[in-house]
């Protein structure tokens, strides 16, 4: 129904859409005319309907229509005809590992790449954040994730060509924006000396400073006391490599195709090489990327590849040939050409070369992110502190020496990269990893309380088809977890049921990303129902409990040491060369695990609360002996963390030409207790910072925190050598 003026309204509008330019039309203007006029007639067109009941009525019969009748196959013909027309596939979300042919996040099907080294692309997508920076709302930028550009290098210096353009505009000086990239690096990996960024978001700092509280001495015995609870003995060299097949023959085979095939058609144009299969080339780009020592290459076409992304491709490709065989050295060998631009590769297509090599790129970063980070992690759990963004799980512990050498670089080549301890993608926040830390100095303790925890649990693991539930490697990761996280003081009921909540959410996650006896995409629910009832169990408040007493027991013997931890490597952070970052909510204890559980809401009037005592305890000046015991004591409300910050953060902004232009001079030890101690010098035109901090203090008491005095130290001195 309805009048035959609005007929006539309704049946122009729909011709309007009909005339639009096609969406595949190649003129850019069309193309920006049917994005433009696209969007006036479907406000023409919803207009009429809120004027007209009967345009209203009228599109939800169409629809009614289209959507079909459960029960009526042949109903849906419609729908599926109308689907079959858009620009996309609508499939089951299993189809993406296969056949999506578009870059993702990692492989989050709802999340498609930008491809930001198209200028146009570039420029739309940081108009409002360029605005932003002019406007003086934001000071600096952090790139999350640089390794998914296909030209890194492009990226930043695009980026810091138009901050310097606006800030001309806007009519100041031009300068350099302040620009870190969260990048992991490899232990013998730098940032590219060529980016023009001013360093990286401290994912290695925090990895170097974390080994420095963990006792080195001790891995022998936590290996063994590891693989006998578990019967774990595979090397995470191993553990990696299987984890990076998984990926890439799973999750990331689509963007494995793709490579495939790109590979090929470069292949395919050159008779020496054209009969080397697309089924051969897959296994050797899958075996290369399997090996591959680093998150990525940076191989720019037309460039000489540089030393360390020869040395990494060359490794890569030596080690697929340890697997694969000579049978597969030539292929290899001309997978290598093909990224090197060497040998019958430098006569390929240039645009083809450099495509492949781009996604090549991509597509190794991710392999290595979710085979390490995202699987091996949760595999390999020996001792789950070094488990961490950033870090190698086989380096069990650092040495002063080492860790003052990483400084010493640090200030010399990227003097402003951010120091972080915790951050949103961190495994395990900042004060639960340095309390497991302690656990690796005693594996005779360890060991007795895991076989009382065991003795106390072992009678709620289920028996199912494929075994028990849990694991004793999940089990392991279980126990290592509620120590390092649990109060220093025993939790009332209401506390210890929230963290019950949180412990089972977070075996949930970590058995599912380990991907052996569940996983994301096919959930196991009998193994998943058993993890979650043994978390209950053993957790379960409101009746006497001896695997809680002895939780208790031993987080109440572990804490002082941790706490000791935590502060020293709170004002270590403070105080090398870099800038120090604070995650929301770290300033007092952080024991948060993976994600979602360490993006909480986080109660800042509480904290600003708790400041505003700290301030007028300190209205005199720094607070005295008495006052710091008494902080000591009261050590698991968080106080004594805040003011440590808030004091450090205020001797920064004191002596900000210190930390900004300081040199660093490491400070070596003497005495009994010298390896206890790291001790450093910061100085600038006559003025100097002496930071000595303790470390592997459970050591230094013998595990009793009644022995902590300055007797401890008597003897030891800090050599102040070339300090001033």
């Amino acid at each position: 129904e309805g009048d035959a003026d609005s007929h006539a309204v309704v049946a122009s509008v729909l011709a309007s859409f009909e005339r639009l330019p096609r969406r595949s039309v190649a003129d850019e203007s069309a193309r920006r005319a049917r994005a433009r006029d696209a969007a006036v007639y479907k406000q023409n067109l919803a207009r009429l309907a809120r004027k007209h009941e009967w345009v209203a009525e009228w599109i939800e019969a169409c629809l009614r229509q289209l959507n079909g009748h459960p029960g009526d196959p042949s109903s849906f013909d419609a729908l599926d005809a109308l689907i079959s027309r858009q620009a996309y596939r609508l499939t089951d979300w299993r189809v993406a590992s296969d056949d999506v042919n578009y870059r993702r996040f990692f492989d989050v099907n709802t999340l498609a790449g930008l491809r930001m080294e198209q200028l146009p692309v570039f420029e739309a997508t940081h108009r409002l954040v360029l605005r932003w920076l002019r406007g003086g709302q934001l000071a600096g930028l952090r790139i999350d994730h640089p390794d998914g550009l296909a030209d890194p290098q492009q990226y930043f210096e695009r980026l810091q060509g138009h901050f310097a353009r606006e800030m001309t505009i806007s009519g100041h000086e031009p300068r350099a924006l302040y620009l870190v990239v969260e990048k992991i690096l490899a232990e013998h990996e730098n940032l590219p000396e060529a980016w023009p960024v001013h360093g990286d978001t401290g994912y290695r700092f925090s990895s170097m400073v974390n080994g420095l509280f963990v006792d080195g001495e001790r891995e022998a015995e936590v290996d063994r006391l590891y693989r006998t609870f578990t019967g774990e003995s595979e090397p995470f060299d191993e553990i990696v490599y299987r984890c990076k097949k998984l990926i890439i023959y799973s999750s990331l085979f689509s963007e494995l195709r793709w490579l495939a095939a790109a590979v090929h058609r470069i292949t395919r144009a050159n008779r020496r090489t054209c009969d080397f299969t697309r089924p051969r080339l897959r296994v050797a780009l899958a075996e290369t990327a399997a090996a591959f020592p680093v998150y990525r290459t940076y191989l720019r076409p037309g460039e000489v590849p540089s030393a360390h992304d020869r040395q990494h491709t060359d490794w890569a490709i030596a080690a697929a040939k340890r697997r694969l065989g000579s049978a597969e050295a030539a292929v290899l060998d001309h997978l290598r050409d093909v990224l090197l631009g060497e040998g019958e590769a430098v006569h390929a297509d240039p645009q083809l070369r450099a495509r492949f090599i781009a996604r090549w790129q991509q597509f190794t970063a991710p392999v290595m992110a979710k085979a390490v980070e995202d699987t091996a992690f949760y595999r390999y759990v020996r001792l789950v502190s070094l488990n961490e963004v950033g870090s190698d799980p086989r380096t069990f512990g650092i040495s002063p020496a080492a860790f003052h050498s990483a400084n010493v670089t640090r200030l010399r080549f990227r003097t402003h990269s951010m120091l972080a301890t915790s951050t949103h993608d961190s495994k395990r926040a900042e004060d639960l990893r340095a309390r497991i830390n302690v656990l690796a100095e005693d594996p005779a303790l360890w060991e007795e309380s895991l076989q009382r925890f065991h003795h106390w649990a072992e009678r709620y693991v289920t028996e199912t088809d494929t075994g028990p539930a849990p694991t004793r490697n999940d089990i392991w990761l279980l126990f290592q977890t509620l120590v390092g996280m649990w109060p220093a003081r025993p939790p009332g009921d209401a506390e210890r049921d929230e963290l019950r909540r949180r412990v089972q959410a977070y075996m949930l996650k970590a058995t599912r990303e380990a991907k052996k006896n569940t996983s994301w995409t096919s959930p196991v629910p009998a193994y998943e129902d058993a993890v979650e009832r043994f978390v209950d169990a053993v957790l379960r408040p409101g009746q006497p409990n001896p695997f809680v007493e002895e939780l208790d027991r031993l987080a109440a013997r572990l804490a002082p040491f941790g706490f000791r931890n935590s502060l020293a490597q709170l004002a270590i952070k403070f105080t090398v060369p870099g800038v120090p970052d604070i995650y929301q909510g770290s300033e007092s204890w952080a024991f948060s695990l993976v994600d979602p559980d360490n993006r909480r809401p986080v109660d800042f009037e509480q904290l600003a609360a708790q400041l505003e005592g700290l301030r007028r305890m300190c209205k005199e000046g720094q607070p005295g002996a008495a006052r710091w015991r008494e902080l000591w004591q009261q050590a698991p409300d968080g106080r004594i963390k805040q003011l440590v910050t808030w004091r450090l953060l205020q001797l920064r902004c004191a002596q900000r030409a210190l930390f900004e232009l300081g040199g660093y001079t490491p400070l070596a030890t003497s005495g009994e207790a010298a390896g206890h101690a790291v001790a450093y010098a910061r100085q600038h035109e006559g003025e100097m910072l002496l930071v000595v901090a303790a470390r592997l203090t459970y050591t230094l008491c013998g595990g009793d925190e009644s022995r902590w005095s300055p007797r401890l130290w008597r003897g030891t001195q800090v050599e102040l050598g070339a300090a001033p």
